[in-house]
């Protein structure tokens, strides 16, 4: 049975497109996989702690020197990880990158010798890859031709997460949502059409 892990990380919580768009990815998907099992966890509210001592001296180690504090959340959060078959993420764009919640996530499960290893070419993953849908909400426009900022999230989360082995990352975005909810709802339904045909040949298939 196909396991997906849906992980959101708006402080909004299901009033934020990022949720939006995200539920809509989770939609497609169980059209696409019939009796899929979905994990949901809403981290936007910052119930993920930020890494502390226990994690930091361990990572500095040649070892794990300790089970306690985030080693311990990060163990939980890596296995949930293992074990899904598609995974999904809904995130907002704070002050071009990732927000925090979604950085705290990412300390936790980037790890070294449990996600990925160091060699001498470099870090090289360890997880299973498989598909990683991100649903991205931004209030201003940071991608085609009405582009007005960088973009720092999707280069990075695109770096971040090969380091631990997850490469076929797949962005949709509902950008644009501060110029008034107007513009918001042309930007989704414009974002929901592409959803559509990206899912339209797998459902074909299926």
């Amino acid at each position: 049975m196909t396991k997906i892990l849906w992980l959101t990380f708006s402080p909004r919580g299901e009033n934020s497109e990022s949720y939006k768009l995200s539920a809509k990815i989770v939609e497609l998907l169980l059209q696409k996989h019939a009796g899929a099992t979905v994990f949901n966890h809403a981290f936007g509210d910052g119930s993920i702690a930020h890494v502390d001592e226990n994690y930091a001296i361990s990572q500095g180690s040649a070892a794990d020197v300790s089970k306690d504090g985030s080693m311990a959340r990060s163990e939980e959060l890596v296995k949930e990880l293992e074990i899904a078959d598609i995974i999904v993420i809904g995130t907002p764009m704070h002050n071009l990158s990732v927000p925090s919640t979604l950085k705290a996530w990412i300390d936790h499960i980037v790890r070294a010798r449990r996600t990925f290893n160091i060699t001498a070419a470099g870090k090289v993953g360890t997880l299973r890859d498989r598909p990683v849908y991100i649903a991205i909400a931004s209030g201003g426009r940071f991608s085609g031709e009405k582009a007005r900022q960088p973009d720092f999230l999707t280069p990075y989360l695109r770096a971040v997460l090969g380091i631990a082995g997850l490469h076929d990352l797949r962005f949709f975005s509902v950008q644009g949502t501060g110029a008034g909810p107007d513009v918001t709802a042309e930007t989704r339904r414009h974002t929901h059409g592409e959803l559509e045909e990206h899912f339209a040949p797998i459902s074909a298939v299926g």
